[in-house]
């Protein structure tokens, strides 16, 4: 196995760590250089829902699930996390909205700031959905030729639409996956 520089990775005490974030669940999991897992830890998360088929959750909570996952599954796999040689994330398709400083945005009618993200399973943009498979764009046809309404681009649609001070105070708008990477990194 290599690193970013092609460099190879020594298999003593290196390892990595894949986290996925699920629905209902951070599971997080160590990993040495051949695939073999170590360990693995997991955190239950929260889902609010509300009618008009509305779900959210919260990233300060998933970041900090995957915090705790994230610690429990290095120390359960003995290496030192200094070892660790990378770090992955996969993540359902929602979207998070947070404002300066990473400050976390009220995406519903609840108006809760820790509920910034609309999950996957939101389905408050079937109007919004409905409008964007009406336009004719070739475009369309690198999503098989409609959108769904759980994708992002209904769900910014709507957040805009209604939710206008929330709009205006993003700062920046991610895919959760793209959100965990951010917040790993501090780089858009």
């Amino acid at each position: 196995m290599t690193d970013q520089t092609g460099t190879a990775m020594a298999n003593e005490g290196r390892f990595l760590i894949g986290v996925d974030v699920g629905t209902g669940s951070v599971r997080a999991g160590t990993f040495d250089p051949t695939g073999r897992m170590l360990s693995a830890a997991k955190r239950d998360i929260t889902l609010f829902r509300e009618a008009g088929n509305i779900v959210e959750q919260s990233s300060r909570e998933i970041w900090s699930a995957v915090s705790e996952a994230v610690r429990e599954a290095v120390l359960a796999s003995g290496r030192a996390a200094s070892d660790a040689a990378g770090i992955g994330f996969d993540a359902t398709c929602s979207l998070v909205v947070v404002g300066d400083g990473g400050a976390p945005l009220a995406v519903g009618p609840s108006e809760e700031p820790d509920r910034n993200i609309i999950v996957w399973m939101d389905h408050r943009a079937i109007a919004e959905t409905a409008e964007c498979n009406a336009v004719v764009d070739p475009l369309l046809e690198r999503f098989g030729g409609r959108l769904s309404v759980e994708m992002q681009l209904p769900k910014l649609l709507w957040l805009k639409r209604n939710m206008p001070e929330t709009w205006a105070a993003a700062g920046l708008i991610f895919d959760l996956c793209d959100y965990l990477t951010w917040r790993a990194t501090g780089l858009d």
